[in-house]
């Protein structure tokens, strides 16, 4: 039975915001950069370990020669585009979306001065290919400031600021970022678990899930064809585009419709930028 003190310990109202960091906790940074640093300097990608620290010094590469180099990936390579998908972050974030939470998007992408329309249009339509949910992305480097209720990263500086300014945060475990203590989620499911503990421990109501394709990206489809029917018939094919390959001679070409807009019944808000240093 539900008495009144049940009933007032949970605020249906107000969402539970979950603000998650893209690169190296949605998306595997290290792996795509790696394949573009290799086939930029000419080398075998096993020469480049895959446990690196923040600077890549393992990859005695500079400050400098980084910053070129990331430039290069993103606006020449497009590798916002086709970045594997970190395993389960799909998955587990339509699970929580159907349990109800609010999923944010954060991340520092457009450090890359004159090539913001790229990042944009390449984060969107990797987005849609690898069927990762969200109900707003933000683009800024002081991540404090979309107020969610709890924050996944695995920059070791988001941590820190994000902890120094009284946010709950769980730390994506990466080979840079263990030396920093507290909540760690060694995959996905660590994540929802951790979230969904704190979601109910904060007096929030767990949704059942839509009874929807588990497919993330067959979810998406669905979502949007349910708010316009007619709209599966006009979505292109979602796909990712292959990575550049780092022996070949060129990098693949960028079809027209690899790049659509957005139709969701989730609400997309692009805001906020920063032109300092990457901070994703």
């Amino acid at each position: 039975m539900t008495t009144s003190e049940d009933v007032t310990s949970i605020r249906p109202r107000k969402e539970f915001v979950l603000g998650v960091d893209i690169d190296g906790v949605c998306g595997d940074y290290t792996a795509a950069f790696r394949t573009v640093v290799a086939r930029e300097l000419g080398i075998d990608p096993s020469t480049l370990p895959e446990q690196r620290s923040w600077d890549f010094a393992e990859w005695g590469i500079s400050e400098e020669e980084f910053h070129r180099l990331h430039r290069k990936a993103v606006l020449e390579h497009h590798m916002f585009r086709w970045m594997p998908v970190v395993e389960g972050a799909a998955e587990v974030l339509w699970r929580l979306s159907d349990s109800g939470v609010w999923i944010r998007l954060i991340t520092h992408r457009l450090y890359v001065n004159w090539g913001h329309a790229t990042v944009l249009a390449d984060t969107a339509a990797w987005l849609d290919s690898a069927g990762i949910p969200y109900r707003d992305i933000c683009f800024l480097g002081r991540k404090p400031e979309v107020e969610a209720d709890v924050y996944v990263d695995d920059a070791p500086h988001n941590v820190e600021a994000l902890v120094q300014s009284g946010n709950r945060v769980i730390v994506f475990d990466q080979p840079y970022n263990r030396h920093i203590s507290g909540l760690r989620a060694r995959r996905w499911s660590d994540v929802e678990e951790i979230v969904l503990d704190m979601m109910t421990g904060d007096g929030y109501a767990v949704q059942t899930p839509f009874p929807i394709p588990e497919n993330p990206v067959d979810r998406l489809r669905a979502g949007a064809s349910r708010q316009d029917p007619a709209l599966d018939a006009r979505m292109p094919e979602l796909r990712f585009v292959d990575p550049p390959d780092p022996t070949g001679d060129r990098l693949p070409e960028l079809e027209a419709d690899d790049c659509h807009e957005r139709h969701d019944p989730r609400n997309t808000e692009w805001s906020g930028h920063d032109r300092s240093t990457p901070g994703d």
